[in-house]
């Protein structure tokens, strides 16, 4: 069992709702000889040196999210998705420490190291399969600069573009949201790049 982490027993100590929550997954995620530390504000769990899940509290309920969670078995049906654009994370949630029970959790975790320790990975689709909007393809077929310089760009700064784009329901305003970005994708920066 590892050592419990002072940045996590200061986040818990300052928890004002699902404290009984996180600290009753804490001890269980330890327990199983995951690692703890403070990351991106939330406690975090790793297996040798991979981060493998991250407790989030939410208004709702309070979650612990798989980073490679698509890649878990679910038989319970436990496991709910991010949203509708994510491929890899998945949580379980709670709304009351009843929910977090030992043994149905250390499966999960328990597969999530195996995962790890296999060094397994998950098939990003969208990798391979970036449907491009009607719109852009028109824009990059008259602009071979701006293609060049879309191309270029990793494919989640692409994925990122995509996503922005298709988000408008109405094809003027995904031409405008694209006649916006020209500049950064000219420039090899991502939607959120500065």
């Amino acid at each position: 069992m590892t050592s419990p982490n002072k940045k996590v027993d200061a986040f818990v100590g300052r928890a004002k709702q699902w404290q009984g929550e996180i600290q009753k997954l804490r001890s269980i995620l330890v327990d199983c000889g995951l690692d703890e530390d403070l990351k991106w504000g939330k406690p975090c769990f790793s297996f040798e040196g991979s981060n493998v899940a991250i407790i989030q509290p939410f208004k709702a309920h309070c979650a612990l999210l798989f980073f490679k969670g698509a890649l878990l078995e679910d038989k319970r049906g436990l496991l709910r998705s991010q949203g509708a654009n994510t491929q890899s994370a998945m949580r379980l949630e709670f709304t009351s420490e009843a929910q977090v029970q030992k043994s149905v959790l250390k499966s999960y975790v328990s597969q999530a190291i195996a995962v790890e320790r296999a060094g397994l990975v998950v098939d990003f689709k969208a990798k391979r399969e970036l449907e491009l909007p009607e719109e852009l393809l028109q824009i990059l077929k008259k602009d071979r600069k701006l293609a060049k310089a879309f191309n270029a760009l990793t494919p989640g700064r692409r994925r990122g573009y995509v996503l922005h784009f298709t988000g408008a329901k109405q094809s003027s305003t995904r031409t405008s949201r694209i006649e916006r970005c020209v500049p950064k994708i000219l420039a090899g920066k991502g939607m959120n790049d500065r």
